[in-house]
């Protein structure tokens, strides 16, 4: 058995809050098996462990119903969200904001809850009522978590995207939920490039059929022409129609809907995802107390667009009593030490990157335990794609000695985890630590039986609070059900090809609906992106298969530093790597040079993307990527049998 790289120490384990909801179990493992067994008593104990505020009791924890979703959770109860992060009015700082500007900007619990009483009063005497859509397409910037606090508190439904998206993007998503407010910003920056959001805005307010109201952030000094846009107000002035006041929160079942989510939209449009305001907050709360150890002095950061889950996770952590740290703009702009710079500053305790990020200041050369003071730091979080084992050996040698480094993973769809850390428990390098309490996660070969120590399908079997509650527009489940039951009748198959290791860990080899199977192997895409990012040439790797006389070939596609050329000699060095450190059935049967990858506006990248377009097949949704100019190379590209 491996040895672990990082034990928590006494003190940590002595002061962990996992510790004191475990006294009654010997060891996780054990409390883990009573988490999914006892499934309505272990509910039941996060609720009153993390005190969920509720006007009413719930009648039970489940009761059975028609549909995938299979119970109703937590009937009888009433209770807000938004009252939930928001019961807390002292004056110590609920929000930090950072751009890449330099701005920073701060907001206590008590400014906080007047400057969401006065929104949520603007938006009642705009007609907003429970059930409506209020959109934001929006930088991650304060006033998107008043907008999202404020619609919660009346019971309308929040639904975000990036600012990255364009016109259509935007539409694919809003034009499915019609939304009656529309917030933004009239301009955004990133990577020092200004830009003027308003045309776009234009267009967009002008085909939301529902739409009632534009109200647009700007700046305390401009004063822009918003008339292109329709209806529409200057925040400030929409919130300056009210004076703060004691909040009013609707009271409302645990399972009204809070938020739409959305796919990524790469093979068709995107589907909407709803949400439900308890399913979410018991779940954020089971993951901020239990898994990640936050506490109301926590300050926690997750580096996120308002596009992505771990936007809706972050903002969450309000519930704990924990200030929350937003940064807008680009990480690695004007300097590439930006996010560490706001850490040592702020004294983050707890730092939330994807594994992209890691891999790439790793390769700058970062050392930041050299160069800032990271005293307050105790938790290091990566998601979005598989953390490779050197990166858990940069993380300790380069970035902090005691951390605690967890690798997480779950989705959009569930809003929350499958995999998560565990604050009293060794780290293994190239591991997630554990299954997330609750969660009955387990690993399924094509047969449908449960395998160890072998790759196979992350499935979950349901129920869970924070499943969907459904697909917007879906109201025979058939979208929803091909999405996660198709392949395992009753049983949840999330898409990611994964093993359950001896530790009881797991390791995610990538999406399975991008698995290679050359020869009949099947293989994870990040088995070789494991190997060819250790070599100094290539910054990032992409590998797809291409069919070819009924067999896969892989074709590996590499984005390279500046200055280095793919020469033959880098071209065998990279099968060599492949070969000693994966199987000679890794080895790519091609190796191209690419000047960038499509990617997903959460920075995932698009392998489905690249595989349609070297087959000859149309991207369903180029709008859904970040870059759909990336397209074009790959586009352009002839390859022989």
């Amino acid at each position: 058995m491996s040895l672990p790289i990082w034990t928590p120490s006494p003190r940590r384990l002595a002061q962990a809050n996992l510790r004191r909801f475990m006294a009654a179990h010997r060891d996780y493992d054990s409390l883990w098996r009573w988490s999914v067994e006892e499934r309505d008593e272990f509910w039941a104990s996060v609720w009153r462990f993390c005190g969920v505020k509720a006007s009413s009791a719930w009648e039970a924890v489940t009761e059975p119903c028609a549909g995938l979703r299979q119970v109703r959770w937590f009937p009888g109860a009433k209770l807000n969200y938004a009252e939930n992060l928001l019961r807390y009015k002292d004056d110590e700082p609920a929000i930090i904001a950072w751009n890449e500007s330099g701005e920073r900007r701060e907001l206590s619990h008590k400014q906080l809850q007047d400057q969401v009483s006065r929104l949520a009063q603007s938006l009642r005497s705009s007609g907003v009522v429970a059930g409506d859509r209020i959109a934001g397409y929006m930088p991650n910037i304060p006033e998107t978590v008043v907008a999202m606090l404020a619609a919660a508190s009346i019971g309308a439904i929040w639904s975000s995207c990036s600012t990255d998206f364009g016109v259509q993007g935007v539409l694919d998503r809003f034009g499915q939920i019609q939304p009656k407010v529309l917030f933004s910003a009239c301009g955004v920056k990133y990577n020092g490039k200004p830009v003027d959001t308003l045309p776009r805005l234009a267009q967009i307010a002008h085909a939301l059929s529902g739409l009632k109201l534009t109200v647009v952030v700007t700046p305390n000094n401009a004063n822009p022409d918003l008339k292109p846009l329709g209806r529409a107000l200057r925040y400030r002035d929409y919130i300056a129609m009210q004076e703060p006041h004691a909040m009013e929160y609707a009271q409302l079942g645990f399972e009204h809907p809070l938020a739409i989510l959305y796919s990524s939209g790469t093979t068709g449009l995107p589907k909407c995802i709803v949400h439900s305001a308890g399913g979410t907050l018991l779940q954020h709360l089971k993951e901020h107390v239990l898994h990640t150890d936050v506490k109301p002095t926590s300050r926690v950061f997750y580096n996120t667009t308002c596009g992505w889950m771990m936007w809706n996770w972050l903002v969450s952590a309000l519930a704990t009593g924990a200030t929350i740290v937003l940064y807008d703009g680009s990480p690695l702009h004007p300097r590439n030490t930006m996010l560490w710079d706001m850490a040592a500053t702020e004294r983050v305790t707890v730092f939330g990157t994807s594994a992209k990020y890691l891999a790439l200041i790793e390769k700058e050369g970062l050392a930041p335990r050299e160069t800032h003071d990271l005293s307050a730091l105790r938790t290091i979080l990566s998601t979005g794609s598989p953390l490779l084992p050197e990166t858990f050996d940069y993380v300790y040698g380069k970035v902090h000695s005691d951390v605690h480094l967890a690798s997480i993973s779950g989705g959009t769809d569930i809003v929350s985890c499958f995999a998560l850390g565990n604050p009293v428990a060794p780290v293994y390098r190239g591991e997630l630590q554990t299954r997330g309490l609750g969660m009955n996660v387990d690993v399924y070969d094509e047969n449908g039986h449960s395998v160890r120590g072998r790759k196979g399908e992350l499935v979950c079997h349901p129920p869970f609070p924070s499943m969907p509650l459904q697909f917007w527009n879906d109201p025979g489940e058939e979208k929803y059900g091909a999405a996660y039951f198709s392949h395992y009748p009753g049983v949840w198959r999330h898409g990611d090809w994964a093993e359950l290791t001896e530790h009881g860990g797991l390791i995610i080899s990538g999406r399975s609906d991008t698995t290679l199977n050359p020869g009949g192997v099947r293989i994870g895409t990040a088995e070789i992106y494991r190997q060819v990012e250790q070599l100094p040439e290539v910054l990032e790797s992409l590998a797809v298969g291409r069919e070819v006389d009924g067999d896969t070939e892989v074709v590996l596609f590499v984005k390279l530093r500046a200055g280095a050329e793919l020469t033959e000699e880098v071209e065998a060095q990279i099968r060599r790597q492949i070969r000693n450190g994966a199987s000679p059935h890794h080895v790519p049967k091609r190796i191209i040079h690419a000047p960038d990858f499509p990617r997903t506006v959460s920075g995932k990248l698009s392998e489905i993307a690249v595989r349609d377009m070297i087959h000859g097949r149309a991207v369903k949704n180029a709008n859904a990527l970040a870059n759909p100019e990336s397209l074009e190379f790959f586009a352009r590209l002839e390859l022989t049998s």
